[in-house]
């Protein structure tokens, strides 16, 4: 049977060009809020039989991940042959370990609730932090695939002589592959993070890179401070201004607006969350790797 895909809300423009490249049909579903704030879900589209993708990204995960959840348990009542998650971006993977006696360890729950409803899941760049692999939490068959070279591709056609800058030592590994498929060099920035909205950076020695164009990248954009006081350092040192490359574009409050009031040229990010800044479809990332599992 020809495989279906739906989309949750927000996410109708990847999951249409995902079923177009991988030949599957796209499912219709209706999913709504009751007036008190309740959830409804309704599947027009028969799935008896078919293996089924559902497309949710999963930034502001707690207002979507009930409808999510109904969806992908009424598949599953409705006789789907299995029934998978494609989320662009992955929540809830922070809080990986108690950092305070009595914390709760989310990301383990969060993993258990999805793995519950779900039978396999890819995702795109999660932030691992101490883990090594989703394995370690994730029992189901979770994918993990790495927008590198997306995002290699995007800086080595468009930018002249690029310098690309990691926020911090633990970006190091990931700017170090970045940097390789685009064919320049790089740095690494010393961070310190003084509180959830203070972060205080030290950029290294740059005049030897002075002719050339800072990029500043990263796999997640969320406050935004670091990019932007960085911004601030390489325009104060005599840098031009600084293009913003990241992945996930989540993007709390403020923090688009911010960057760019910092002097921050432009900001790139990949579509894994709809944003006016997505210019890297990670559409034909994604498309093989469920063709793999539904085929």
């Amino acid at each position: 049977m020809t495989p279906l895909v739906f989309a949750l809300p927000e996410n109708e423009t990847i999951a249409a060009s995902l079923a177009s490249r991988i030949g599957a049909d796209r499912g219709a579903a209706e999913i709504r809020r009751f007036p008190d704030g309740e959830s409804y879900v309704r599947l027009d589209t028969p799935v008896a039989g078919h293996e089924v993708a559902l497309v949710c990204t999963l930034d502001r995960p707690d207002v979507k991940l009930l409808p999510l959840l109904f969806l992908a348990r009424l598949c599953k009542d409705l006789g789907a042959a299995r029934v998978g998650l494609v989320a662009p971006y992955l929540a809830y993977m922070r809080q990986d370990r108690r950092f305070r006696p009595g914390e709760a360890i989310t990301s383990t729950y969060f993993a258990e609730m999805l793995s519950r409803s779900v039978d396999w899941m890819v995702t795109i760049d999660p932030h691992l932090h101490r883990r090594s692999s989703l394995k370690e939490i994730y029992p189901i068959p979770a994918r993990a695939l790495s927008a590198a070279p997306l995002v290699s591709r995007w800086i080595r056609e468009r930018i002249r002589e690029p310098l690309l800058i990691g926020p911090d030592a633990e970006s190091a590994q990931w700017v170090a592959a970045v940097a390789a498929g685009a064919g320049a060099p790089y740095v690494v920035l010393e961070k310190e993070r003084h509180g959830d909205r203070d972060v205080s950076v030290s950029v290294p020695q740059i005049d030897r890179w002075r002719h050339h164009t800072p990029v500043l990248v990263d796999d997640i954009i969320s406050t935004g401070r670091t990019m932007t006081e960085t911004a601030r350092h390489l325009l104060a040192a005599g840098m031009t201004a600084p293009i913003c490359v990241a992945i996930h574009a989540v993007f709390a409050e403020k923090a688009y607006t911010e960057m760019l009031a910092a002097g921050i040229a432009e900001v790139v990010t990949c579509n894994t969350i709809p944003h006016e800044t997505n210019r890297i479809d990670v559409a034909e990332l994604l498309a093989p790797a469920i063709r793999e599992i539904v085929a």
